[in-house]
């Protein structure tokens, strides 16, 4: 098996079974993400307080920043559909790290609109990075700039 043409086949068929909602979707999580990141930029210290409560002391204030810069930047490009699937792969450790190791003190029971707001995002991360962009984004223009965009 050849892992390259493995890929190939899984985004040809993700490509094929595409519908248009989901690409509303994608931009949703998009504008979803771009707005935690301009939270987190506005309250910095809120969003380092918060990685202070997890499981690792050695959370930085740089690691806070990460987090605000990943969300602005990776949420603007996952809503344009550009370069998806890498934008994607900056975001997951980041709610990996929310999922797990932050939320989880507080409990799935709670009323933790954090916790299970981070789950969902989770999983469209992991379902966007397997399905990609879709026919309304930029890497579709990019791939097939002639071809087939709007039909």
């Amino acid at each position: 098996m050849n892992l390259t043409n493995d890929m190939y086949r899984v985004e040809h068929w993700a490509d094929t079974h595409h519908p248009m909602w989901l690409d509303f979707l994608r931009i949703g999580l998009g504008v979803f993400l771009m707005v935690k990141g301009f939270m987190f930029i506005q309250d910095t210290a809120a969003l380092f307080s918060i990685m202070q409560k997890s499981q690792f002391a050695w959370v930085t204030v740089g690691l806070a920043h990460y987090v605000a810069f990943a969300h602005l930047v990776g949420g603007l490009l996952i809503a344009m559909g550009l370069v998806t699937r890498v934008a994607i792969l900056f975001q997951l450790p980041i709610l990996i790290g929310a999922v797990f190791f932050i939320n989880p003190n507080r409990g799935f029971y709670s009323e933790n609109t954090e916790l299970w707001s981070s789950i969902v995002v989770l999983l469209l991360l992991i379902f966007f990075l397997v399905f990609g962009s879709g026919r309304f984004s930029v890497d579709q223009l990019i791939r097939k700039p002639e071809r087939d965009w709007l039909y």
